[in-house]
């Protein structure tokens, strides 16, 4: 029998549950404004150790072997964490998908993965439901009763219960994954500009996301929390690993709500969280409290913190910003450690890897000119990512050696980098580039406003390259939103070619698992005469 390798999730969760049996390793929190809530759910390294070999042993039982995937679709549920380590005991693959996902999305990754069962909770079941005649390969699926639901497992077809499988003695299970290279996940992309790709990642890759926790300075006593799917990378790597692998007390929320982030940080003595897309400005929109500045976090970690509400949002919160950049085909990751660097960078690479702008042709840009965010192995190495079933998208994202981010950023003369805009994704009005993030401080600083997300449709005059700029609005009244104010309020703020051309009202901005606004869904929603669209002549 081999010796136990911590850079395989399995043995990882069973050398802490034989060191550290009892120790809560993440809390999956209830807690409610209203006082109406159910007990926490906590989940010591003994328990997932337990609960995830049981669930392997039923999976072995139902035929699935080394090499198999299935999906797993619910929201932050501890099931999600056991089915995360049953993979790993089982040698296959969990395919994490978003339980907003719909159902012809759902068919597309159930069949682009050939996955052979899903692990949903009930919530999910109706969608998959839509869809399942479709897939020949789906041999089965188990079904989470969440609470959420009226609706019983017993209503949906050929659907088992997780929980009985959870709760049944099982043999201990020998470890399948044979080494930390063997793959563990496929990760979809959001899909925003296109099918959805997977990409494929090792239990090594996994295990080692922990290590941010070392770079960004986590403490022995830290207390992480996320209220970000797990279907996301940002919440396994800056939340849920960290916790595992340093043996930290993380704190889960089933899903992301701005108007108890603060309420949970407090209750649980929270020392950081993580930020991404719209978070901050939809954070930075709800009303000023008297204890704003009265909690426990010592520092924020930002994917996208704009830099038009940096200092303030500080400031507000009695909080640091520890700025990230990076992606889950992108070959790495930068940073901007506490107290370094100037505002608005997102820092530079974390050691053992290279990350520079380049021109088209894969010249190094000057500082000061944007180019396209680019990243390799320190020393030359050549960057590698997997898409699933698809070797040629693999292949279309190296060039010379360099994963091609396809996000447009810039360095300073000191080499800190700065991200620009997204590839074919800038706002170019009247001449001018728009930083969407300053339209965005201005809209939310409106007491009217609840949300906002600005981005740029094809302009109205026809001029070449042009966009005008949309800001999405949710309001906090929809009855007594006033537009004409809103307006009023930006030219007051703004230079007049960053006021916005249109507001768009919407009841809410569709995102994606990351939190990240789904543009081209609101493009595809935008017409400039319909109702909800105001401009400032028919505000």
């Amino acid at each position: 029998m081999r010796e136990p390798n911590e850079l395989i999730l399995a043995d990882l969760i069973h050398v802490r549950a034989e060191q550290k049996p009892d120790l809560g390793v993440v809390t999956f929190e209830h807690f409610s404004l209203d006082g109406g809530a159910t007990p926490d759910e906590v989940r010591t390294y003994a328990d997932l150790h337990t609960n995830a070999n049981r669930l392997a042993a039923g999976l072995i039982a139902k035929g699935f072997t080394a090499g198999d995937r299935y999906a797993v679709m619910m929201r932050n549920h501890p099931e999600f964490v056991e089915a995360m380590i049953a993979a790993s005991i089982t040698g296959g693959l969990f395919v994490p998908v978003d339980p907003r996902t719909r159902a012809d999305k759902l068919a597309y990754m159930l069949q682009n993965s050939g996955c052979c069962g899903v692990i949903c909770a009930d919530y999910c079941l109706p969608e998959l439901e839509q869809v399942r005649s479709q897939l020949p390969a789906l041999k089965w699926v188990l079904g989470l009763e969440s609470g959420e639901t009226s609706t019983r497992l017993s209503a949906f077809r050929g659907v088992d219960d997780l929980r009985d499988i959870l709760s049944r003695t099982a043999a201990t299970v020998d470890v399948r994954s044979e080494s930390p290279e063997a793959p563990l996940t496929i990760m979809y992309t959001s899909g925003t500009t296109g099918d959805p790709k997977g990409i494929v990642g090792n239990n090594a890759r996994f295990c080692m996301s922990g290590m941010v926790g070392m770079l960004f300075g986590y403490q022995p006593d830290e207390r992480p929390y996320t209220g970000l799917s797990f279907t996301h990378g940002n919440a396994q790597s800056m939340t849920l690993i960290p916790s595992l692998t340093m043996s930290l007390r993380g704190v889960i929320s089933r899903r992301f709500t701005k108007s108890k982030l603060w309420d949970v940080c407090r209750r649980y003595s929270c020392t950081t969280f993580s930020l991404v897309g719209g978070m901050a400005t939809a954070l930075y929109s709800e009303p000023p409290r008297p204890d704003d500045a009265d909690n426990p976090v010592r520092f924020v970690v930002s994917g996208g913190m704009p830099p038009a509400i940096w200092e303030a949002f500080e400031r507000r919160y009695n909080v640091k910003i520890l700025e990230v950049y990076g992606a889950m085909d992108g070959g790495g990751m930068a940073f901007k450690p506490l107290g370094q660097g100037p505002v608005g960078s997102f820092g530079k690479p974390m050691p053992g890897i290279e990350m520079k702008i380049l021109d088209e042709e894969g010249n190094e840009c000057p500082p000061g000119v944007t180019g396209e965010i680019c990243v390799r192995p320190a020393g030359g190495g050549e960057a590698a990512v997997e898409y699933y079933g698809n070797p040629e998208a693999s292949r279309k994202k190296i060039r010379g050696g360099w994963n091609r981010s396809g996000d447009m950023g810039h360095q300073d003369a000191d080499g800190w980098l700065f991200f620009d805009y997204r590839a074919g994704g800038g706002i170019r009005h009247n001449g001018d580039f728009i930083n969407p993030s300053f339209v965005e401080k201005a809209v939310a600083e409106d007491p009217s406003v609840a949300d906002v997300f600005v981005y740029g449709v094809t302009a109205a005059n026809g001029a070449p390259g042009e966009k005008d700029v949309v800001a999405v609005i949710v309001p906090v009244d929809a009855q007594r939103f006033d537009a004409a104010a809103v307006f009023t309020s930006c030219r007051a703020k703004l230079e007049a070619n960053f006021v916005p051309t249109y507001l768009q009202i919407v009841d809410e901005i569709p995102k994606t698992a990351s939190e990240k606004p789904v543009e081209r869904t609101l493009v595809e929603q935008f017409d400039p005469r319909a109702a909800n669209v105001y401009t400032e002549s028919r505000g």
